[in-house]
C-alpha cells in the first residue's frame, strides 16, 4: 500500500494542473450539495416549526363568556381534527402585547386590557382539516374574526417539496459531471503511462498492482474535494449565523447542531471515496482491459 501511495502521489506533483481540476469540480459539487442539504433541513425545521404554531385563531366579542368558549372548544375537539387549542384572555393577551412593544414606553401607555380581545387559537392534525374547522368558527355568533394561516403553510410546504425537486436534480448533474471528469483525467494518466504499464504487464505485475495507484488517486480528489467544500461551507454558515437567527427571530433553527456537521462531512467524504473509487475503475478498466 505504501508502494501505491508513493505511486499516486507521483502521479499528482507530475500533473498539478488535471489534479487542481478534478479537485475544483468536486468541490463545487459537494458544496452545492452541502449548501442543499442545509437549506432542505432548515426548510423543513421551518415548516415543522409552523405546522405547530396556532394556524387558525378565532378573536372573540367583548360579550362573549367563558362557558361559550367552553362549548366552542368542545365542538371542535368532537370533529377529532384539532392537535391543540389554547384560549388567551384579555389580560394574557396584553401580557403578551407588552412583551413584544416593551421598547416603546408610548405604545404600551395606549393600550389596555379592555381594547384588546381575548382568543382562541387553533392547531389542526392536518392542514387539511384547517378548512373545516376556520369554517366553525367563523359560524359562531360569538366570534369576530378568524384568521386563517393555511395559505401560508402551503406555501412554505410547496416551496420545501420544490426545493428538494432543485436540489436533487442539480446535485446529481454535478454528480455525474464530477464522475465523468474523473474518468477522463485517470484515462488520461493510463494513457500517458501505457509504455510502463505494458512493461510492468510483461514481467508479471498483478491486475490490482497496475490499478492501485489510480484508485486511490480518484479517491484523493473525492476526498479532497469533500473536505475543502465542507469547510467552506461551515466557514459561511458561521459568518451567516448571527444574522440568520435575527432573520429567523423565533424560530429555534440555529445553531446547526454540531453533530449534523459531523454526519455531513461523514457523508460527503463516503461519496467522494466512492465516486472517485468507481471513476477511477472504470477508466482503468476501459484502457488497461
Amino acid at each position: 500500500m505504501k508502494e501505491h501511495l508513493k505511486t499516486a502521489w507521483t502521479h499528482l506533483r507530475r500533473s498539478p494542473y488535471q489534479a487542481l481540476a478534478a479537485i475544483g469540480i468536486m468541490i463545487l459539487n459537494f458544496f452545492v450539495f452541502s449548501v442543499f442539504v442545509l437549506m432542505a433541513a432548515g426548510s423543513s425545521q421551518i415548516l415543522r416549526y409552523f405546522e405547530t404554531r396556532p394556524q387558525v385563531t378565532a378573536f372573540f366579542k367583548d360579550e362573549v363568556t367563558l362557558s361559550q368558549v367552553e362549548s366552542l372548544r368542545t365542538r371542535l375537539q368532537e370533529t377529532n381534527q384539532v392537535a391543540e387549542m389554547k384560549y388567551v384572555s384579555k389580560e394574557e393577551a396584553l401580557n403578551i402585547y407588552r412583551e413584544q412593544n416593551k421598547n416603546d414606553p408610548l405604545l404600551l401607555e395606549m393600550v389596555t386590557a379592555n381594547i384588546l380581545p381575548a382568543s382562541l387559537e387553533v392547531s389542526a392534525k392536518d392542514l387539511s382539516y384547517l378548512g373545516n374547522i376556520a369554517d366553525i368558527l367563523k359560524q359562531e355568533t360569538g366570534v369576530e374574526e378568524v384568521i386563517f394561516q393555511e395559505e401560508v403553510v402551503q406555501s412554505l410546504k410547496s416551496w420545501t417539496g420544490n426545493l428538494r425537486k432543485i436540489g436533487m436534480g442539480l446535485i446529481s448533474f454535478l454528480g455525474l459531471v464530477s464522475f465523468l471528469i474523473i474518468i477522463v483525467i485517470i484515462g488520461m494518466r493510463v494513457a500517458i503511462r501505457r509504455q510502463e504499464i505494458e512493461i510492468l504487464q510483461l514481467i508479471g505485475a498483478s491486475s490490482w498492482y497496475l490499478r492501485a495507484p489510480f484508485v486511490l488517486e480518484g479517491i484523493f480528489y473525492g476526498v479532497t474535494g469533500a473536505i475543502l467544500a465542507w469547510g467552506v461551507t461551515f466557514l459561511l454558515l458561521l459568518y451567516a449565523t448571527p444574522f440568520l437567527i435575527e432573520f429567523l427571530s423565533g424560530i429555534p433553527l440555529l445553531p446547526v447542531p454540531p453533530v449534523f456537521m459531523l454526519a455531513l462531512v461523514g457523508i460527503e467524504i463516503f461519496l467522494g471515496a466512492l465516486i472517485g473509487a468507481l471513476g477511477s475503475l472504470l477508466a482503468v478498466r476501459r484502457y488497461l482491459d
